[in-house]
């Protein structure tokens, strides 16, 4: 099936084109989503709510670019969207905790148990999320992509809409900047 054929089976709403589309890119989301949250509950409950806007939006999927560029934008959006708002439940938990003492949830850790960190690794990897955690948006966007996923300069540029230079740019700043974060953690 073409992708053009599987986008107007998606926007009949065929639950055939909407399974081969699941089954083709499950992993690919998940694993994105999963480089931005490192929590596998949540990072499941995302890529569900991906596929679940590619579904209701097919019909606006313009084909200026390739289906998978459209996912993992929608994959990188989704995951900071989640981002953000637990970013703003945290300051507000922040605020409330001044006030109130039975708050032991509210500074959750990140899930070092997902696949690709190891036991003797947990340590370093949360240094290492933490580190990425400082990082402007669109520099850990690109990161992640880079590294997480694998994609090209020119793919991370069609899926965060901007030039390939800016993508270098990105990809060069967020180096030096976990490079001065880590400092005190890794030698080179």
């Amino acid at each position: 099936m073409t992708e053009q054929q599987l986008l107007q089976d998606l926007v009949k709403g065929d639950e055939k084109a909407f399974r081969l589309l699941v089954d083709t890119h499950k992993n690919r989301v998940y694993n994105t989503v999963l480089g931005f949250i490192r929590h596998a509950d949540d990072a499941e409950d995302i890529t569900q709510n991906v596929f679940i806007k590619i579904f209701e939006t097919a019909g606006s999927f313009k084909q200026q670019s390739k289906l998978s560029t459209w996912i993992y934008r929608i994959s990188v959006n989704e995951s900071l969207d989640f981002i953000r708002h637990k970013n703003r439940k945290k300051r507000w938990a922040v605020i409330t905790s001044l006030f109130d003492s039975d708050n032991e949830l509210l500074h959750q850790q990140a899930d070092t148990d997902h696949p690709g960190v190891l036991a003797e690794n947990k340590e370093k990897a949360q240094i290492l999320f933490s580190a990425l955690d400082k990082l402007p948006e669109k520099q850990k966007t690109a990161f992640l992509l880079q590294k997480t996923q694998d994609c090209s300069q020119q793919k991370i540029a069609e899926i965060m809409q901007i030039s390939e230079g800016a993508v270098e740019s990105l990809l060069t700043r967020a180096k030096a900047n976990l490079k001065k974060l880590l400092v005190n953690y890794y030698t080179a």
